[in-house]
């Protein structure tokens, strides 16, 4: 048991917001406990992601006390509304006490009960870790209240993830469960206890019940946990991988060429775990895993070179990838960047031999605002293959090319005159004389960006205008130059920053 000295500074950790809500149901005659996650983390010293009370009190006494409130599901829960905008605090659900019975779905209860016992109520959640209940200093004279009837704080200093009673029950009153397991394993790093484990084994195949936004929810989760590598194995090794992303596994000991150390199932996921070691983005990690999932579809023996090759993967990738995501419900703005990252993270980086018309060529295809993605994903799949070095000389050159050649060219339309009016004002016809203007006065605008007036660029054209062929000729030229020198060093500053030449 946590001694009173720690559960107090544990307490001190909880905000205002939510004690407030507890205070008030206190307050007026009724219990309030701390449920689920919120306990767990406050034991582990972490910040709750959301918070949870339970109470005696019925759905509509709970709503009589705080008329900021909703209430539209079958549960009970009554969602608390506060004005702040941390997220974890926006809403508080307060769940009356209550029974469920019979789980004909696997997925939710036929039938739910309120009780005035917070016994019964803990009886009926998921791991021993999420069904401690904590009361605050005021139910019960000064001191706090820790329910834990099923051996929840020896498990989180063990940390083991183990059911609420029998494991089978729990799993098949909502198939989830298993999942979330899984989940909690990772976030957490904690070890599945053998007969829990054992059971997820055995209902697996539940999962084929669940509502894919439901599973989709749980394995984000664990691709952004921090071992998420770890998360992806633990559920091939249960088994309940084939039901979420089958794909993956297909690339299980299958062999690649050799510039790689792995398989296509090993180099995926060191690749999703470099991704998470840089801590980035969820697309970034989830097109870190599925860069090669075309691979054992594609796989062929090259008797040119005497090794495996895999034509084709990174366009038949993008199209799985798609379809793996569709089906895991994620939005089509996430479909179509991990499909493009997947699509193109075989780009050819040999800058020895590529120009920078190809590099703007990517640029276009993947978009300006998805190509450092891109080249994330790159690193990620060359840390996958082996390599000691995310970006050697050649990926870090590349990237000055791309920064090159997304980088605003210095053109005369930035000017706030034209050709046309040139020619409309100084009565001339196209030819060298309007570019030659043109130049010069672009030349004078960079030295001076405030002379970029419509009226001071008519007078100077004028002015311009009256010179010999000779001086204008000459004043053009001296214009190209530094148009050419201002250009140069820009590309060599990015060529500095990139370390490259």
């Amino acid at each position: 048991m946590l001694k009173y000295t720690e559960m107090r500074e544990k307490i001190k950790k909880i905000p205002p917001l939510v004690k407030n809500i507890a205070d008030t149901l206190i307050k007026a005659g009724f219990e309030a406990y701390f449920v689920g996650g919120c306990v767990r983390s406050l034991a582990l010293h972490m910040k709750p992601k959301d918070w949870d009370i339970t109470t005696n009190a019925k759905p509509e006494e709970i709503q009589k006390l705080f008329p900021h409130s909703v209430y539209e599901n079958k549960y009970g829960t009554v969602g608390v509304i506060n004005d702040t905008d941390d997220e974890t605090l926006k809403v508080v659900e307060v769940t009356p006490y209550r029974l469920e019975s019979g789980y004909s779905d696997k997925r939710r209860p036929d039938e739910v009960r309120f009780t005035s016992n917070i016994e019964e109520d803990l009886k009926r959640r998921d791991f021993t870790i999420n069904a401690m209940a904590l009361a605050l200093p005021g139910k019960k004279g000064e001191e706090y209240e820790l329910i834990d009837l099923f051996g929840g704080q020896k498990d989180l200093e063990r940390k083991i993830i183990r059911a609420v009673g029998e494991p089978d029950n729990r799993f098949n009153e909502d198939a989830l469960r298993i999942l979330r397991a899984v989940r909690l394993a990772a976030e957490l790093d904690f070890k599945i206890e053998t007969e829990t484990k054992n059971a997820i084994k055995k209902h697996s195949a539940h999962l084929k019940e669940i509502a894919q936004e439901r599973i989709h929810d749980e394995f984000v989760k664990i691709i952004m946990s921090d071992r998420a590598k770890e998360g992806i194995e633990l559920a091939r090794e249960t088994g309940i991988l084939k039901y979420i992303a089958p794909e993956l596994e297909e690339g299980i000991d299958v062999e690649q060429n050799k510039a790689h150390s792995f398989t296509v199932w090993e180099h995926n996921l060191k690749s999703l775990e470099y991704a998470v070691m840089k801590k980035w983005p969820l697309e970034i990690r989830l097109a870190a895993l599925l860069h090669d999932v075309a691979k054992p579809a594609t796989r062929k023996w090259g008797e040119a070179k005497s090794d495996w090759t895999f034509y084709g993967h990174d366009v038949v990738g993008a199209k799985m990838a798609a379809k793996i995501l569709a089906r895991l419900k994620f939005s089509k703005k996430s479909i179509d960047l991990i499909s493009k990252l997947v699509r193109y993270h075989l780009f050819f980086s040999d800058t020895e031999v590529i120009t920078l018309s190809a590099v703007r060529r990517l640029v276009r295809n993947v978009g300006p605002e998805n190509v450092w993605d891109l080249m994330n994903v790159r690193f990620c799949d060359r840390i996958g293959m082996g390599r000691p070095k995310e970006s050697p000389y050649r990926l870090r050159k590349y990237e000055s090319m791309i920064e090159e050649a997304m980088r605003a060219p210095l053109s005369v339309t930035a000017l706030k005159i034209d050709g046309n009016r040139l020619m409309e004002l100084l009565k001339i016809k196209p030819g060298p004389k309007v570019g030659q203007i043109l130049n010069i006065l672009f030349e004078e605008v960079l030295d001076e960006p405030e002379k970029n007036m419509e009226e001071y660029l008519e007078k100077r054209a004028v002015e311009l205008n009256a010179l010999s062929g000779k001086e204008l000729e000459n004043l053009a030229r001296q214009a190209k130059d530094k148009k050419t020198a201002i250009e140069q060093a820009e590309i060599k500053e990015i060529r500095q920053k990139w370390w490259v030449k």
